[in-house]
């Protein structure tokens, strides 16, 4: 048995780099990492594409990685690493929120957004266990769905996972999107357009230019007798129908 096998393998630390080119944010990453016991920091980096040639130099478990950065950013560094031999688990740190849609695109762990707290950093490395479970072997990678599973979407301090399934309904708001899951609703900063692209068609339909409702969320769909028609959720809110979606809403009582 070799060192890195068996128990030992599971129970070691994770070998992680810190990616960033603020010194102020190096240096509490540093101080966090130290207080967590299931990381062991192998180097650190400054810039992109210091990174990529460090990661082949000491193959890391874990890459805490920051997006904004000269030349070639966050973004970049783990698109490369996608199509190449190493493949460690990444986690994203950095101060921009906008940047999560194309992060989870790209198979990252989770999303902190600065500073980060211990303990949002103590969470982030269970997902990555909780993922790996002890295995530091490459990842195997899968072809992707043509749908969105999830999203992630602000709250307080950190990003919240949404499984696209858990989602009612959408409604724009100016420059954002209401999510509605259950009791609750989540502000994303995306267009209605940019979401319907994304929400597999046999789950969610749009009833209006303000409006996506997922199918299994509607109730029944009642006209005011004149020409009108409104969609009645499980959850006792209506929404009008828009003319422009009307043939598609009527089509789910096979009208």
């Amino acid at each position: 048995m070799t060192a890195d096998s068996g128990p030992e393998q599971s129970a070691r630390p994770l070998r992680t780099m810190i990616v960033d080119d603020e010194p102020l944010a190096v240096e509490r990453l540093q101080m966090l990492c130290a207080k967590e016991p299931r990381i062991e920091l192998v180097g650190m980096a400054t810039d992109g594409e210091s990174a990529l040639r460090l990661v082949k130099g000491v193959s890391p478990d874990l890459l805490l990685l920051d997006i904004a950065m000269p030349r070639l950013d966050g973004i970049g560094v783990a698109r490369a690493l996608s199509h190449g031999d190493s493949n460690p688990s990444i986690i994203f740190v950095t101060a921009f929120e906008g940047f999560a849609v194309e992060a989870f695109d790209l198979a990252a762990v989770d999303y902190l957004l600065k500073p980060v707290s211990l303990e949002r950093l103590a969470r982030a490395v269970d997902r990555v266990l909780a993922l790996t479970r002890g295995d530091r072997t490459p990842r195997p990678t899968s072809k992707p769905s043509l749908w969105a599973e999830e999203f992630w979407v602000p709250h307080k301090a950190e990003l919240v996972r949404v499984a696209a399934t858990h989602i009612d309904r959408i409604e724009a708001e100016r420059d954002y999107m209401r999510v509605f899951v259950g009791p609750r609703s989540y502000l994303l900063h995306q267009t209605i357009s940019s979401l319907e692209q994304r929400l597999d068609p046999k789950q969610f339909i749009r009833l209006h230019r303000s409006h996506i409702v997922r199918r299994g969320h509607i109730d029944r769909l009642r006209h005011d007798g004149s020409g009108v028609w409104f969609a009645r959720l499980l959850d006792g809110t209506e929404i009008r129908i828009g003319r422009t979606y009307l043939s598609g809403a009527k089509a789910i009582a096979g009208r």
